[in-house]
């Protein structure tokens, strides 16, 4: 990541997403102001990544589908915000691998358990969030991003932060393992929606 050319793209987004969407955010205190941490975010719209990024009091590296990385105007962008190419279409361990180098330096990573955009919530989420905290031992903050999906309706942007969970670590954790702490997750998330109904 080039931390000048981040906060740049950052300062830029806020402005635009501001202007579109008036975004705010809610209990950002939540995101530990140092070590690994793991932001993981329901996903309805592309803008969901800039939006999250933008209002994190962290800088924010992401994992992005490879093809993404394929259009060469979008790559000069996401290339030095640190983002890691993953190939959905197999189960890709160097890119774990990669997740994991990147924890371990104390990086904030932002993950999108639904693997996709998903508009209704009823989409099934991933194990990968789970995997990476267990094996890296970094706390987990829920977050819930609401209205991006409108944004070029001039609808309000929410992003919501939930307390940070910790997932056992030590040995290998087991298939039954990960699908319980996943589901515990998506809970957790999806909650998150009463926060902007009461405010």
């Amino acid at each position: 990541m080039i931390p000048w050319f981040y906060a740049l793209s950052q300062a830029f987004v806020y402005i635009v997403l501001t202007i579109v969407g008036r975004i705010s955010s809610i209990d950002k205190r939540f995101v530990p102001r140092s070590g690994p941490v793991i932001l993981a975010s329901n996903h309805t719209a592309y803008l969901d990544p800039p939006a999250l990024g933008c209002v994190s009091p962290r800088p924010v590296i992401y994992m992005a589908k490879k093809e993404l990385f394929d259009i060469k105007l979008l790559s000069l962008f996401i290339k030095p915000l640190g983002a890691i190419p993953v190939d959905r279409s197999r189960g890709d361990v160097a890119a774990i691998k990669l997740a994991l180098a990147t924890l371990k330096t104390g990086a904030c990573f932002g993950i999108f358990p639904e693997g996709t955009r998903n508009k209704d919530g009823t989409g099934k989420a991933q194990f990968g969030v789970a995997l990476l905290a267990a094996k890296s031992g970094a706390p987990v903050v829920p977050v819930y991003v609401q209205g991006t999906s409108e944004a070029k309706r001039f609808k309000k942007i929410t992003v919501v932060f939930g307390e940070p969970m910790v997932f056992a670590r030590g040995g290998k954790a087991s298939r039954d393992d990960l699908a319980k702490w996943t589901e515990e997750l998506m809970g957790r998330i999806y909650a998150l929606r009463e926060k902007i109904d009461g405010n």
